[in-house]
């Protein structure tokens, strides 16, 4: 039995098999808009095991599997006896016998560790606390799209250090280029990866020193899911932070502004921006889907 392949990080993949990843996913988005049909995903099955809202992952990978052929069954807790008190490694030893994938969505990245444990089937980081690699996959396949290959190019982060911006950095690391990360010092990401990837991390106290000269700026709510009773405190912690068209006319003249969504308009991006010609949130949003199918065949197919 060939060793399952599990994407919990983007440090699960080698840099080889992620630029096959996006490479893929750009001829499957071109395949789409010219209606051609694909089934490598005739007859297969995907579990989605969703621990928190989604909108853009949840339809990203149902849409997916069904153009590819496959099914995809979503499974909240309040539906499966996970939420009645049943052992996770008990799910996942039933759930990976009747199905070929499992996406997990979920607030511990340790609950996501224990599904691929016991699992016989690949699993798939749909968004964790510490995490988000999917979204990686889209933005890569974004910004290659609009400013070419990626290697040796900067990009900088702008907010809050979390599961996105931990995903960045491996990025950075995986795909070669530099990131500049500008954040509040108690906002700071995971000190681990900071310093296993400072060859290609540059952390800075403010804004504007950091997106001078970058080809792409990003950034995120100020408060994610879970943290809304933080929403106050960090408005004004996170003040200086906003990305404002002052702020892109630093970055590279052909500079791109990127978003996971959702979105909070004139909170850490102002409409201005994220409306403007620059913003490929868009196009960023759409290739989640395209992505995602191709991760489902390297994983499944190879």
């Amino acid at each position: 039995m060939s060793q399952i392949r599990h994407f919990l990080t983007l440090m699960d993949l080698s840099p080889n098999a992620l630029k096959n990843v996006i490479q893929r996913a750009m001829v499957l988005k071109k395949e789409h808009r010219e209606h051609h049909i694909h089934d490598s995903m005739k007859q297969r099955v995907a579990a989605m095991i969703f621990e928190k809202s989604s909108t853009r992952t949840r339809l990203s990978f149902e849409a997916g599997m069904a153009q590819l052929g496959g099914h995809a069954t979503f499974l909240s807790p309040r539906d499966i006896q996970l939420g009645r008190g049943e052992p996770l490694s008990d799910t996942a030893k039933v759930i990976s016998r009747m199905v070929d994938v499992i996406i997990m969505r979920t607030s511990s990245h340790q609950r996501l560790e224990e599904m691929a444990k016991h699992s016989r089937v690949p699993v798939i980081n749909a968004l964790s606390d510490l995490h988000h690699p999917c979204q990686l996959l889209a933005d890569i396949q974004t910004f290659e799209e609009h400013r070419g290959d990626i290697q040796g190019k900067t990009l900088t982060w702008i907010g809050d250090g979390n599961n996105m911006c931990n995903s960045y950095m491996e990025a950075a690391k995986q795909f070669d280029f530099q990131l500049n990360i500008a954040c509040p010092t108690d906002y700071r990401p995971n000190s681990h990866l900071l310093d296993t990837l400072s060859s290609h991390v540059q952390l800075f106290n403010e804004p504007h020193a950091a997106v001078t000269g970058s080809h792409a700026i990003i950034t995120d709510v100020w408060a994610s899911m879970g943290q809304e009773e933080e929403q106050k405190k960090r408005e004004r912690d996170f003040a200086n932070f906003q990305v404002t068209r002052e702020l892109m006319q630093l970055a590279d003249h052909q500079a791109i502004f990127m978003h996971c969504l959702p979105a909070h308009r004139e909170e850490e991006v102002t409409t201005e921006v994220i409306d403007g010609p620059q913003s490929v949130v868009w196009d960023e949003a759409e290739n989640r889907l395209h992505s995602q199918k191709a991760l489902l065949e390297q994983l499944l197919l190879g």
